[in-house]
């Protein structure tokens, strides 16, 4: 019996599906131990929101007196509500009505077909979301440090690749200075090529994937600061809601030694605000200088197993915590994160759009089919003021 639409769908649902949830948790890092939950999340007019309240002041009904004398005023607990909405993540595939009909007279060369192009969007979702976990929620993916003809100089092309569409934007504003320019050539040392006609660029602009500016969601780069605000609250307005971040005091930016004065610093501020390191995160340059630490000390630095699957390098404080690398960890920066304080909320994991039953469309107009995949997500923390950044480490 030839294969048809529906088979196809099937395929479709019940074997790519069901993979890409298993890998996108597998193969990031960042997002691994991070809960993921549909608590809180709700739907009203204008999208999904995620509500959940936070706690920002203790109560100060508390005091002494001598006997039979007046008792100092009640007090109560002060809480915040954070009411924000989610964010729309998309992933597409394409395929040509050519390759479509290798379903009815070649199940195999259609099954290979499928295979690139699942595993391929898989891969590439995982990538990103990893990316994401990193990010400051506006999509920049790396500032701009100098202009040239047709070119731009940036600060780290770790997230770029050739082929990708981006938007040239001013940081501060998201004023287009040039949008869906694809990336033509990307050098070693971060000169990007980009098509259409040359635009001046300057030290003010980033590069940001097409359409993506201020709709991604919230990473450590905007969940952990010390004065921006985040889920609709200010450090301004709730002190309390304010990470704990540690640029070079001599100078902001400049690299500097990693010493284990320092991270037991970092790992008692977060104590004093009531959190509990639980993860210390960093690039492949940061682990590095923290195993030369420990061997310049002459201490054990091999790797081990934590729980859950987690390898890295142990850092002592009360308790063993792991310090583990992450590929898309941005450079010079360690992040002492407390888990049980983090989540990551969705009503679904990435899977098709198949709302209509089908997970495959026709695209109007064209001999070709199309998949979307999707998901619905923000990550959010009930306690900013846990999660800490120790800045500027000069790289092993």
């Amino acid at each position: 019996m030839p294969s048809t639409m529906t088979t196809v769908d099937a395929i479709l649902k019940e074997v790519y599906g069901p993979r890409i949830e298993s890998q996108l948790q597998n193969e990031t890092v960042a997002l691994k131990r991070i809960e993921r939950t549909s608590d809180g999340v709700t739907e009203t007019v204008g999208g999904k929101y995620v509500d959940f309240p936070i706690r920002v002041s203790r109560n100060t009904g508390i005091g002494y007196r001598n006997e039979n004398e007046q008792l100092m005023a009640a007090g109560q607990q002060g809480y915040a509500e954070v009411h924000v909405p989610l964010r729309y993540g998309y992933g597409r595939v394409r395929m040509t009505g050519q390759v479509m009909n290798l379903a009815d007279k070649n199940y195999q060369a259609f099954a290979s077909a499928m295979d690139d192009e699942m595993e391929g969007i898989k891969d590439d979702l995982a990538k990103d979301s990893n990316r994401v976990v990193y990010g400051d929620a506006t999509g920049l993916l790396s500032a701009i440090t100098a202009d040239g003809v047709n070119t731009v100089t940036v600060a780290n092309p770790q997230y770029l690749e050739i082929g990708m569409a981006v938007d040239i934007l001013t940081r501060a504003t998201g004023a287009v200075v040039a949008s869906n320019r694809l990336i033509t050539a990307i050098s070693a040392a971060g000169v990007v090529t980009y098509s259409g006609a040359d635009v001046a660029a300057t030290a003010a602009e980033g590069l940001y994937r097409t359409g993506n500016y201020g709709r991604e969601p919230s990473g450590f780069g905007a969940i952990i600061h010390d004065t921006a605000g985040l889920h609709g609250l200010t450090p301004a307005a709730q002190p309390k809601w304010a990470s704990i971040v540690r640029p070079n005091p001599a100078a902001a930016g400049t690299p500097r030694a990693l010493s284990e004065g320092l991270m037991i610093e970092t790992c008692d501020l977060v104590r004093v605000n009531g959190g509990k390191t639980s993860l210390i995160l960093g690039s492949l340059g940061v682990r590095r200088a923290y195993f030369n630490l420990l061997t310049q000390q002459r201490r054990y630095a091999d790797t081990k197993e934590f729980a859950g699957g987690f390898n890295g390098l142990a850092f002592h404080y009360g308790k063993e915590v792991p310090m583990v690398e992450d590929v898309d960890a941005p450079p010079n920066k360690m992040r002492f994160i407390d888990e049980s304080k983090f989540k990551v909320y969705r009503n679904k994991e990435w899977h098709w759009a198949d709302d209509d039953g089908s997970v495959l469309k026709w695209v109007h107009d064209y001999d070709a089919w199309e998949g979307i995949m999707r998901q619905y997500w923000e990550i959010g923390t009930a306690s900013r003021n846990a999660q800490a950044s120790l800045d500027d480490i000069t790289e092993g």
